[in-house]
């Protein structure tokens, strides 16, 4: 599915934060990429506690933008599974970036202690780490 929404800009900040500027869209692309969420409840559970018509709207809007892809659950045809594409996993390099930043900005959350000593021993690490857990969910599941 491909989005047919001409840029409003001729800038790449402009166009990004289109798409990904606002925090609960960020947020289920980090459920996808960091925590293994796959289903529409999954994300629900998350603790930022996002309301359903916004969750629906952001994965149709992931999905229309090609950042993520969806796939009807086997079990259930009423269920759909939603994965990152090629295009969201590239994301993967902001996002550590992103959390680079918090770890010297934002350093007292308790939450993210873990993943900030990781990302300063080896980030490449971290980042093989990610691709390799998404890549083992796909061939399972796609």
């Amino acid at each position: 599915m491909k989005s047919d929404v001409q840029p409003r800009s001729d800038c790449v900040f402009s166009n990004v934060l289109d798409l990904l500027g606002d925090k609960w869209t960020l947020l289920v692309v980090r459920d996808l990429m960091f925590f293994g969420k796959h289903e529409y409840k999954e994300f629900l559970a998350s603790p930022e506690s996002i309301a359903t018509n916004i969750l629906s709207d952001r994965l149709k809007k992931l999905v229309i933008a090609e950042i993520a892809a969806e796939k009807t659950h086997p079990e259930n045809k009423s269920r759909k599974y939603y994965y990152l594409t090629e295009k969201g996993k590239a994301l993967l390099p902001m996002l550590i970036e992103m959390a680079r930043w918090g770890a010297i900005y934002l350093p007292d959350l308790e939450r993210m202690q873990g993943v900030y000593a990781k990302l300063k021993s080896d980030p490449g690490k971290v980042r093989a780490a990610v691709l390799r857990s998404l890549r083992s969910w796909e061939r399972d599941h796609i």
